[in-house]
């Protein structure tokens, strides 16, 4: 009885550690206002960088000359975040691993977007980047207020101006 009772417990831990995740993943932590665990938002940021990072070298080739500015502030930017984060991790403030990858989803647009040239190309990276901002300023508003680890939480917080302003820049091009 106490094994069935331990393994209970332990499956229950599990299933709540993977059902946080999950929460993440499919955005009910966004809906309810709800921070990532930290797990969690490093692994979002660490994507979400690398995908802004390369869609926005893959505009430096084929958008016209404001998206091409604005793609450069991007490369720039998010390098720096990356930089940042990596930072973090390394010093040991936040126990935790960056992705080397990025989502499937962002895999599927990064590949769409290879697909396509001129204002073809040039509309749908500048959609990408507000969708992509808006997540940006989502995911990092709710670590901002409420994340576990207090080095992380003011670094999303100080971060977190930027990817507003990199949004209202997105939404301009429009």
């Amino acid at each position: 009885m106490r094994t069935i009772t331990l393994t209970a417990a332990l499956i229950l831990a599990a299933t709540s550690v993977l059902a946080q995740s999950a929460a993440e993943k499919s955005g009910i932590n966004s809906l309810v206002g709800a921070a990532p665990k930290t797990e969690d938002f490093v692994k979002e940021v660490s994507m979400s960088d690398m995908y802004e990072i390369e869609t926005s070298r893959l505009a430096l080739e084929r958008a016209d000359a404001a998206t091409k500015t604005f793609a450069q502030q991007m490369m720039q930017d998010h390098q720096k975040t990356t930089s940042e984060l990596k930072q973090l991790l390394d010093s040991g403030k936040v126990k935790a691993a960056a992705t080397s990858t990025m989502s499937e989803d962002q895999n599927e647009a990064l590949g769409k977007l290879k697909e396509l040239q001129g204002a073809e190309f040039t509309d749908e990276y500048r959609d990408n980047q507000i969708d992509a901002h808006e997540d940006a300023v989502d995911i990092f508003g709710r670590y901002a207020d409420s994340g576990d680890n207090p080095d992380l939480k003011a670094w999303a917080a100080k971060t977190l101006p930027v990817l507003k302003h990199h949004l209202e820049m997105a939404r301009a091009l429009k």
